[in-house]
């Protein structure tokens, strides 16, 4: 494809941050399906052993590692071991959430700031040192995993939402200054409730709504995830709405 960034995806690395048992995992299988090295993280390395399994099974290869985005040290840190021992990162996806409610009348600093740096700061360490390395190369894809709440508040929800309005607005001026180097920052709201066990079992009657296509599959989002990673730059989507067609917005 005529200046598409990522002509030669089997010599690349797509990176996910925050690859769970749902979305996360699902991106990165998509990514490994298409030809990339698809590199993992969760705090928990463990966790990631049957997700690099099945990757692996699928004729795809995969890697795992511990890191907690939110230490700037350990980012840099992994940064460096994937670029120097498995190769140059092509595509970066930040898909960490930290969707936790609570009333303004009882919600404590410290939790509030916990969201931020869950939501917010993490994407500014590794957009940062995603980017540092991409523009040596004139090359690459960065995605940023927004909410709703990245476009209005709601009552309960002050603390994700001022994390995600900080995302958005952080994805928004990294695309304008990293455009012009070739480096395509996207930005997807994710409006919905998503096919996960914590819905299922947290919300069951929300769940119902599966068999309506009411909630997002998980595969689905990342197929959206793969289409932008592969859009040419004379036609670039920098923000990507994704909501089941039955969801009120």
């Amino acid at each position: 494809m005529e200046n598409n960034q990522l002509s030669h995806p089997a010599n690349g690395v797509a990176l996910i941050i925050g690859a769970g048992d749902a979305t996360g995992g699902e991106i990165a299988k998509r990514f490994a399906r298409g030809g990339y090295i698809a590199c993992m993280t969760r705090r928990n390395a463990d966790k990631l052993a049957p997700l690099i399994e099945e990757i692996e099974q699928q004729g795809g290869t995969a890697f795992g590692f511990a890191s907690d985005a939110r230490k700037e040290e350990q980012v840099v840190e992994l940064m460096e071991r994937i670029e120097s021992e498995i190769g140059p990162i092509e595509v970066l996806v930040f898909n960490i959430g930290a969707n936790v409610p609570c009333s303004i009348l009882e919600e404590t600093a410290r939790k509030y700031f916990k969201i931020w740096e869950m939501a917010c700061f993490g994407a500014f360490l590794t957009g940062r040192e995603a980017a540092k390395r991409m523009v040596t190369r004139e090359r690459g894809t960065i995605i940023f995993t927004g909410a709703t709440a990245g476009i209005r508040g709601a009552a309960g929800f002050a603390a994700f939402a001022g994390a995600k309005h900080a995302l958005r607005a952080l994805a928004q001026s990294m695309a304008r200054e990293l455009g012009p180097r070739n480096i395509h920052v996207a930005h997807v709201v994710v409006d919905g409730a998503i096919d996960t066990d914590f819905i299922k079992d947290t919300f069951p009657e929300m769940y119902m709504k599966k068999a309506q296509d009411g909630i997002l599959n998980p595969a689905h989002i990342a197929e959206n995830y793969w289409h932008l990673s592969q859009q040419p730059r004379d036609a670039w989507t920098h923000e990507l709405d994704l909501r089941p067609w039955m969801e009120r917005w």
